[in-house]
C-alpha cells in the first residue's frame, strides 16, 4: 500500500513518513505542488494546502482525476471555511495539525475502505507476494508455495489486511475496524478463531505472530525471517 506525503515541511514530513513506514505503508514524499503532479500514484495522498509554490487545493482537484487515489487534507488551516474548501476540491478527509498517529491512521484506514472498489477496478488482475503466499485480491484466490488454500470470506480479508502490511504489526483495534466494521470485538474471541484458522490453513511455512496487547503481524517464509 503506498501513500505520497505532499509536505514541504522536512521535520513534520520526516515524522509522517517514519510514523507511516512503520505502520506497514511504502511512503514516497515530495515538497512542492510542480513535484506532486509528476509523482507516482498511490493508494493515499496526504496534502499540505499550503506549499510554497502553490495553493494545496489545486493538487487536490488534480487528484480527484484518480477515483482510485484517496486523499487526505493535512494541514495547520482549522477554520470551518478551509475544511469545507479542501472537501469541495475534493479531498475525502481532512485532518488539523497537530494530530495524532493513531487519528491519523484511522483516517487512513477510514479513506482506504471508502475507494477499495475503485483500487479493485483498476488492478484487478494484480496479485498480492508476500514471500510464498500469493493472493489474488479480484479472484478472491490464495495459494501458499503453489499450493492453493480455501478460506472463508472473513479469513481472506484477514489475511489479506496482514499481508498489506506485512511485516509490521496490525492492531487489533485496526483489524476489527476494517474486518468487523468494529471498534470492539462482535463476540468473544472473534479475531483470535480466526487467527487460529490462518494458521492451521497456511501451514508451518507461514507464521502470524502474536504481539501481546497490541495486534497481529504476518511474517511470510518464516524459517528465513525469524531465523
Amino acid at each position: 500500500m503506498r501513500i505520497t506525503v505532499i509536505e514541504d515541511d522536512d521535520r513534520v514530513a520526516r515524522g509522517l513518513v517514519t510514523v507511516l513506514a512503520q505502520a506497514g505503508f511504502e511512503v514516497h514524499r515530495v515538497a512542492t505542488a510542480a513535484e506532486a503532479a509528476s509523482a507516482e500514484p498511490s493508494d493515499v495522498v496526504l496534502v499540505d494546502l499550503g506549499l510554497p509554490d502553490g495553493d494545496g487545493l489545486d493538487v487536490i482537484r488534480r487528484l480527484r482525476d484518480r477515483p482510485e487515489t484517496a486523499v487526505i487534507a493535512v494541514t495547520a488551516r482549522s477554520e470551518e471555511h478551509d475544511r469545507v474548501r479542501g472537501l469541495r476540491a475534493g479531498a475525502d478527509d481532512y485532518i488539523v495539525k497537530p494530530f495524532g498517529v493513531a487519528e491519523l491512521l484511522a483516517r487512513i484506514d477510514a479513506v482506504l475502505r471508502r475507494t477499495r472498489t475503485a483500487r479493485a477496478q483498476t488492478h484487478p488482475d494484480e496479485p498480492l507476494v508476500v514471500g510464498s503466499i500469493r493472493i489474488g485480491v479480484g479472484a478472491r484466490e490464495v495459494t501458499v508455495g503453489g499450493t492453493a488454500v480455501t478460506l472463508t470470506r472473513k479469513e481472506f480479508d484477514l489475511l489479506l489486511l496482514l499481508a498489506r502490511r506485512a511485516p509490521n504489526v496490525v492492531s487489533r483495534d485496526v483489524i476489527l475496524d476494517q474486518i468487523w466494521g468494529a471498534t470492539w470485538e462482535p463476540s468473544s474471541r472473534t479475531l483470535d478463531t480466526h487467527i487460529a484458522a490462518l494458521r492451521h490453513k497456511l501451514g508451518p511455512a507461514v507464521v502470524i505472530r502474536t504481539v501481546h496487547g497490541v495486534g497481529y503481524r504476518l511474517l511470510a517464509d518464516a524459517p528465513e525471517l525469524i531465523g
